[in-house]
């Protein structure tokens, strides 16, 4: 029996809920319907599954999202990372620092001469920072919740996260894509 470790981003991005309802309730009981049915075993980390309530209103659905999917965390102290991984994520932010300091400088000079408003010129610093710091990379804890959980589990990762998707590729973590879990569900569930 496959397991799914599901990240927040199923139920809180729009491209990948509609699959299972128009709204983020109504897509939450839609994956409910489809995983009773599915011959599989559905996790979520605790942080996540916090995360997702913080941001979403599922109260009425809670109860049966947590009959069907297990809430808990990976076993934090009882795994073992390769080193060679720990090393390339610092690297790679190490990397991303470097990038995100030339946005940061490329901003300041156009400042100076422009007589465009300072709130907007801030405003598109912050959006091309984020985007070069934060994309393709873990960049909280509940994502490293989520690839450290479905390592343990042997699962199969569900996120439409880009950065967590690369990361679990490294480590051998099986995907599938968040676009298409739905009618995967559906073909399971038969």
């Amino acid at each position: 029996m496959e397991r799914y470790v599901l990240d927040t981003s199923i139920f809180t991005n729009p491209d990948v809920y509609r699959q299972f309802g128009e709204t983020t309730l109504s897509a939450v009981m839609g994956f409910l319907r489809l995983a009773k049915a599915a011959p599989a075993e559905f996790y979520m980390p605790t942080s996540v599954y916090d995360e997702l309530r913080h941001m979403k209103d599922i109260d009425s659905a809670a109860p049966e999202f947590e009959l069907i999917v297990r809430i808990r965390s990976p076993r934090r102290f009882q795994m073992q990372v390769p080193a060679d991984i720990l090393y390339e994520f610092i690297e790679e932010v190490r990397v991303r620092i470097d990038r995100g300091l030339r946005v940061a400088e490329e901003h300041a000079k156009m400042g100076r001469g422009e007589d465009e408003d300072v709130g907007r010129v801030i405003n598109r610093l912050r959006e091309r920072y984020r985007e070069t710091l934060r994309r393709g990379i873990l960049d909280s804890a509940e994502d490293v919740d989520v690839l450290l959980l479905a390592y343990e589990l042997d699962g199969v990762l569900v996120s439409a996260d880009d950065g967590l998707r690369k990361w679990a590729d490294k480590v051998g973590v099986k995907i599938v894509s968040s676009q298409h879990f739905g009618h995967a569900l559906e073909s399971l569930a038969g």
